[in-house]
């Protein structure tokens, strides 16, 4: 089987991590979450006290800033100033965070050129919001993975809940609308669904049914 680069975008809260993850699992493929560099390099800024809402101190922080990819078993690890934050950077504050300074053109040319050098061989799941729209417009598989917002919301509750974290479903449920908001209207690379992608609804499916529909559809185009 030639390596692809898979692409799989979608909303907070949809499932992408945990598909994305199990995806390239089956096909022996390294797994990219994008996300993670967002987030590194949003909780990076906020530990340096950068106003993340200010435009010209998060590009003057991006050209300050060494954000690396390593690769690490079957994923690749964010590394910024030398430092691997793992799972400080999985809260609801660093996410929404993460999701304004996305918006900003010297946050997106930081990251570009890196997760491109990461796909460039292929045999990659990229997992993020422009994915198929913009980081890799060319890869062979595109896929949207969406949920109900209602089942986002329980979905992330649950994932905290494993994780014996505290699950406020009001403060989720306003994070999420809020990421949803910023994620969607923003004028740089909004989230979308590229024009070529399937699009899969997954608020009645479970993780196998839509890694299933996945699978069927990569196996079915590469025989």
């Amino acid at each position: 089987m030639n390596k692809a680069v898979i692409t799989i975008d979608g909303p907070a809260g949809a499932g992408k991590s945990t598909v994305s993850k199990a995806v390239a699992a089956e096909l022996n493929y390294l797994y990219l979450d994008t996300g993670a560099l967002y987030r590194a390099l949003a909780y990076k800024a906020m530990q340096n006290k950068i106003d993340i809402h200010n435009r010209e101190e998060v590009a003057s922080f991006c050209r300050q800033v060494q954000v690396q990819l390593k690769n690490k078993g079957d994923k690749m690890q964010v590394i910024v100033d030398g430092e691997d934050p793992g799972d400080k950077i999985r809260n609801e504050k660093v996410g929404l965070a993460a999701s304004a300074i996305s918006a900003y053109p010297a946050v997106r040319e930081k990251l570009l050129a890196l997760q491109r050098q990461a796909g460039a061989g292929g045999g990659i799941v990229a997992e993020g919001r422009d994915m198929g729209t913009v980081v890799f417009p060319d890869a062979r598989f595109k896929f949207f993975l969406d949920a109900g917002v209602e089942e986002r919301i329980k979905r992330r509750a649950t994932e905290l809940a494993h994780k014996n974290k505290k699950a406020d479903t009001g403060a989720i449920a306003r994070d999420m609308k809020a990421r949803d908001k910023n994620d969607a209207s923003r004028d740089l690379a909004p989230l979308a669904a590229a024009e070529d992608a399937l699009v899969i609804d997954s608020t009645s499916l479970n993780v196998s049914q839509v890694v299933e529909l996945i699978l069927k559809r990569i196996r079915e185009a590469m025989l």
